[in-house]
């Protein structure tokens, strides 16, 4: 029996290190970042698609992601669009993985899991989470966005609380050695509930 585990959290959260954790721990990752760039990238899937519909996006056979974030800022029904290309092929690309790789349990990275509604095929869901003052030092020490675009950001996604309360594991990243306990304790208990199954 495979064991699907939606890994979510909002932007700044400890994330992608907590799925690596769960990588160097046997499980299967996939990332749902990973896949758009792949989709973006000369000859993805999504190219031809957002073509079409933004000529403006692609340059040298890619979609810039840049060019989409100006298009986004000043297209209200930019986003809508760009997401009914998209997601189906996500999950095209999700399902294929599934599909295709061998672990007892496979990880899935989204960061929207509720807001697409992909938590519903999933078999337990994890919520990475810090406090916001944490959340917000992490993000603005990256140097790639103002506080303003984070605020905007954290503003349109759906709020810790509610992720956290949904969930059925929560990981506090507040320090590295703290979510990688965390971490080896929820394998811990999802193995033990394939073993009873």
């Amino acid at each position: 029996m495979t064991f699907k585990l939606g890994l979510t959290g909002s932007i700044g959260m400890g994330k992608s290190t907590t799925a690596q954790f769960f990588g160097d721990a046997g499980c299967a990752v996939w990332d749902a970042d990973a896949a758009v760039h792949r989709l973006y990238a000369p000859g993805g899937a999504a190219v031809a698609l957002m073509a079409e519909q933004f000529p403006d996006a692609v340059s040298d056979g890619a979609v810039d992601r840049a060019r989409l974030r100006a298009i986004i800022a000043e297209m209200p029904d930019a986003l809508s669009r760009i997401e009914r290309i998209v997601h189906p092929l996500v999950r095209e690309d999700r399902a294929q993985f599934a599909q295709t790789a061998d672990a007892d349990i496979l990880v899935f990275d989204i960061p929207l899991l509720f807001e697409t509604g992909s938590d519903s095929e999933m078999d337990a869901v994890v919520c990475v989470t810090v406090s916001p003052e944490l959340q917000e030092k992490r993000v603005l020490e990256r140097g790639t966005m103002t506080r303003d675009q984070f605020l905007a950001i954290r503003s349109k996604q759906m709020s810790n609380d509610d992720k956290c309360a949904r969930s059925d594991y929560v990981i506090q990243t507040d320090t590295l050695e703290h979510a990688q306990q965390q971490v080896h304790k929820v394998l811990d208990q999802i193995r033990k509930q394939i073993l009873h199954a």
